[in-house]
């Protein structure tokens, strides 16, 4: 579901993320990345948001990004080709934040080669930053939506796990988080509220990055528009 009426077009995105994925490496250090030959979309979040198990159920996979209910298991940057045959996209699975168990320099390690990333990657599309909608952003959010805005880093808020709340619950957040939004000038102005278990909020998550993309070239038609009620 999204916060917005105006959302885009889900045919693409659709026939996108159809097509097979595949894991193309795994980053420790700057200087292991792919290049930068084509566009790029990074999901970020603290530890145990809901990333792998929405990058899965986005690709209609199980086992593309490893599920853990230990927080802190991604230490690295996971490139993953999407189509894998194909000049398409990247998508990033970046390392979880917030985590206070780990080791402090292996988390400030985890922290600079992110930010790095983010912040000097030329095709880099979008940022989608993940929040738990049981909590909603948190101060340790801040320094990776403040590094957004100053980098210019276009980042856009999907809010997860929304399954677990009622309705009423999930209006509430849904208005303080777009009430926080207002004071970053990075941030898109339409909320994804996303569910990996039930499936919400995937065909809108699949436009936004089909819309930024030529998915034409990859092979995709869209269907051809049918004139009046009967059949052609």
């Amino acid at each position: 579901m999204s916060s917005d009426p105006d959302t885009p077009d889900t045919a693409a995105g659709d026939w996108l993320f159809k097509q097979s994925c595949e894991f193309e490496r795994g980053v420790t250090a700057i200087d292991q990345l792919p290049p930068a030959d084509r566009p790029e979309f990074a999901f970020a979040g603290r530890s145990n948001v809901g990333k792998s198990s929405l990058l899965n159920a986005l690709t209609h996979q199980t086992h593309l990004a490893r599920v853990s209910n230990t927080p802190g298991r991604t230490q690295q940057l996971n490139f993953f080709r999407l189509p894998a045959d194909k000049l398409g996209a990247f998508l990033v699975d970046l390392p979880g934040y917030g985590y206070a168990k780990a080791p402090k320099k292996d988390a400030r390690r985890w922290t600079d080669l992110m930010m790095a990333y983010l912040r000097g990657r030329p095709t880099l599309k979008r940022v989608f930053l993940l929040i738990d909608a049981r909590h909603g952003l948190k101060s340790t959010d801040a320094p990776f939506v403040s590094a957004f805005d100053d980098s210019a880093v276009s980042y856009q808020i999907v809010l997860t796990k929304t399954d677990k709340l009622k309705p009423g619950e999930l209006v509430r957040v849904r208005e303080s988080t777009l009430a926080a939004l207002k004071a970053h000038v990075a941030a898109h102005p339409r909320l994804i509220e996303s569910s990996s278990v039930l499936g919400t909020g995937l065909a809108e998550l699949r436009g936004e990055i089909a819309a930024l993309i030529d998915v034409p070239a990859l092979g995709y038609k869209s269907a051809p528009l049918r004139r009046g009620g009967g059949k052609e």
